[in-house]
């Protein structure tokens, strides 16, 4: 098993974050969540065959899951045609996304697949607010090349 592996924090976020992440994000990731996804069970370096709708094959129990890790049985007749592998890797990410509340209950252990949903309210406000800040800017430009 992958243990080593954390995801890069960009440079100009890195002062964010506490100076021992890489050490409390491995004891959330492995010592609490067992090397699994919190949300979905999806286990961190391995391969897994899923179908894109977030069921996936779990081969440590023979069975089907769906994307909160429960046991699921597929309906279409010909899954192969569906089915689709990738690699799992399990990151630290905060729940209330301020990357200063560390406390274990705001940290979750999670997939690429169930961190990019958890975030995707926070990264449309982010696009909304970078996108506003950028016209906002603009105008501003404008005004002053006009005086």
């Amino acid at each position: 098993m992958i243990q080593n592996r954390c995801v890069p924090i960009m440079p100009e976020h890195r002062w964010l974050y506490p100076i021992d992440w890489p050490e409390l994000s491995k004891v959330i990731r492995f010592g609490r969540a067992k090397g699994r996804c919190e949300h979905c069970r999806r286990p961190h370096g391995q391969w897994v065959v899923h179908l894109g709708d977030g069921r996936w094959w779990d081969s440590d129990h023979h069975h089907w899951r769906d994307g909160r890790g429960r046991r699921a049985r597929p309906r279409e007749p010909n899954l192969i045609a569906l089915a689709r592998t990738t690699r799992v890797y399990i990151a630290c990410a905060h729940l209330n996304h301020n990357p200063g509340d560390n406390v274990p209950r705001n940290l979750a252990a999670l997939c690429q697949r169930c961190h990019m949903i958890h975030d995707a309210a926070e990264h449309r406000r982010r696009r909304w607010f970078n996108a506003y800040r950028r016209r906002a800017l603009g105008d501003l430009l404008k005004e002053l090349e006009a005086a």
